[in-house]
């Protein structure tokens, strides 16, 4: 049967070569039989830059992501929060499409909004004003013109200092906030289904606005146990590796 992949939060990175084996290994097995792979933001554990491809880091999820490609697998990715830099020189060696964030799609039939999701953990202020600064055309600018080295250490800083912050944040104000999610939903004309990651909270949820009924599908991590959603024209499966 016809079918799609969804993967999000899979944070890889040198330190988590299992992950990276897991990954590597779902590309050339699972995901060959699919019709399309959507990743849903945070692919790796941070990007500091399309020149990072010349350090050979990432090099054999690259290499597989675009061997799945030439088979006739279609590939979309829709920026993270922790690789949004990824750029033109990334999609054109993985041979994967980049998306807006929130993008709607067609799905079998279904209308299906993607997004990563932090945009909808509005409780976090700091979160959403410290976002908005660096996603802006100027501070993208700034930091791109650096050396990678200082750029790496820059984000290396900032990720301690993040996890230090989230230590002691609440854990209800890491998630999606019900409000943000209904006018998402109000905004695209409530479109049946809405897949997003970002919180690593795994779970299907029921959403009733205004007399239509919306499913929302939270993707889930590969920090220990990867997992992955199978649409179809019959619905969404969740899979674990």
């Amino acid at each position: 049967m016809d079918h799609s992949l969804f993967i999000s939060d899979l944070h890889l990175c040198e330190s988590r070569p299992a992950i990276i084996n897991a990954f590597v290994s779902f590309l050339q097995g699972t995901a060959t039989h699919a019709n399309a792979l959507y990743i849903l933001g945070d692919l790796f554990e941070y990007w500091a830059g399309d020149d990072t491809i010349a350090l050979g880091t990432h090099e054999q999820s690259i290499y597989a992501l675009n061997t799945l490609s030439q088979q006739g697998v279609e590939l979309f990715l829709i920026h993270g929060n922790r690789d949004f830099l990824l750029g033109d020189t990334f999609s054109k060696a993985a041979n994967v499409t980049i998306l807006q964030d929130p993008s709607l799609i067609s799905l079998y039939g279904t209308s299906t909004l993607l997004s990563h999701g932090d945009m909808l953990c509005t409780d976090d202020a700091d979160y959403q004003k410290f976002k908005a600064e660096v996603r802006s055309d100027a501070w993208k600018a700034q930091f791109l013109s650096q050396p990678l080295s200082s750029r790496i250490d820059c984000i290396e800083s900032i990720r301690r200092k993040s996890e230090e912050k989230k230590s002691i944040k609440p854990m209800g104000i890491m998630d999606v906030n019900t409000s943000a999610v209904e006018a998402l939903f109000l905004e695209y004309n409530f479109p049946t289904r809405l897949i997003h990651g970002h919180t690593h909270r795994p779970m299907q949820h029921q959403h009733h606005i205004n007399n239509n009924t919306c499913e929302r599908w939270v993707l889930g991590d590969w920090y220990e146990q990867g997992s992955y959603l199978r649409v179809d024209k019959q619905g969404c499966h969740e899979h674990k590796l």
